[in-house]
């Protein structure tokens, strides 16, 4: 089964997001510190709002990416790749800092080990958004939705342009959504601060370490209107403000390389979403996204039908 699209009668989406390389190494065995470990070392284009948008567009959605990048080799490999993968790319480029760049250790188990350096990334300014969102606002099309990536809010230096991000799109009447992204960062900053920095938001998508980070389902209910929480193998759930809970299962798979499912499945739910789906549909899309990553069977710039 591959990622299905659902964009017929879909509104467009703006993803707010790092845009980066990852060099991603699966060590052989157990990494023997203070010398070599033989490893499967390769190099893809990254960062989560990236993936996000690239698995939108492969999917047919209408898909813009803000973001700033570096005056590199690295900012316009990527800009190349996702423009072909059918992203619209409003960016700011950086003359002083490099685009991003995250090295991925990846253990037997899939699980990774993530070591960022967010470079431009860190630097995006709240102009840098909002004179984007006026750009976005004129294309047609219907009343875009917003989805933001945590790591914008939880970096000092870009959390003005998230916030910025966040406030603007419920001022002009968007939908929105946001990834929390990382459980240690929010747990770094306090639950109670990031759920002030999304309150409002329409659906907030945790993963289920950063939904017990945040304080669990019902408190972040008080403050966003719905969330849909990955559990890995055990699949997804969605809670609704009025108690109603919609679950959809995974299929059982092997995953040695976890590393974009959740971006995968941000985009397949928020593809179905924005086409009208009901929340059980959006997260098996969600869902089958995110397994076909895993597999193998799809990349953000080829997504199968």
């Amino acid at each position: 089964m591959g990622v299905v699209s659902t964009t017929a009668g879909a509104r467009p989406i703006v993803v707010i997001g790092d845009v980066g390389m990852d060099v991603v190494a699966v060590p052989s065995g157990p990494i023997r510190y203070g010398t070599d470990t033989p490893a499967q070392v390769s190099m893809r284009r990254a960062g989560a709002g990236a993936n996000t948008a690239a698995w939108l567009g492969a999917a047919g959605a209408d898909v813009t990416l803000i973001a700033r990048v570096g005056d590199d080799s690295a900012g316009r490999t990527a800009r190349a790749e996702l423009e072909r993968a059918g992203v619209r790319c409003v960016w700011a480029v950086d003359r002083d800092l490099p685009t991003g760049l995250v090295v991925v250790l990846v253990d037997a188990s899939g699980e990774r080990t993530m070591l960022p350096s967010r470079g431009a990334n860190a630097a995006l300014r709240s102009t840098d958004v909002t004179g984007a969102l006026d750009v976005v606002a004129a294309f047609p099309g219907g009343m875009p939705h917003l989805h933001l990536s945590g790591y914008v809010l939880l970096d000092p230096g870009s959390r003005a342009a998230g916030l910025a991000a966040i406030g603007e799109a419920q001022r002009r009447g968007w939908s929105t959504s946001v990834d929390p992204q990382a459980a240690a960062l929010v747990s770094e900053v306090g639950a109670a601060v990031f759920l002030e920095w999304v309150r409002g938001v329409d659906l907030l998508l945790p993963n289920a370490n950063e939904a017990d980070a945040l304080g669990g389902v019902p408190t972040i209910l008080a403050n966003v209107h719905a969330v849909a929480v990955t559990d890995g193998a055990a699949g997804a759930r969605w809670f609704g403000a009025g108690g109603e809970v919609w679950e959809v299962a995974a299929e059982p798979v092997a995953a040695p390389d976890t590393t974009g499912a959740g971006d995968a499945f941000d985009a397949g739910l928020l593809a179905a979403w924005v086409a009208g789906a009901d929340p059980a549909a959006a997260l098996a899309a969600g869902v089958c996204a995110g397994t076909a990553v895993i597999t193998g069977r799809a990349r953000g710039d080829q997504i199968a039908e």
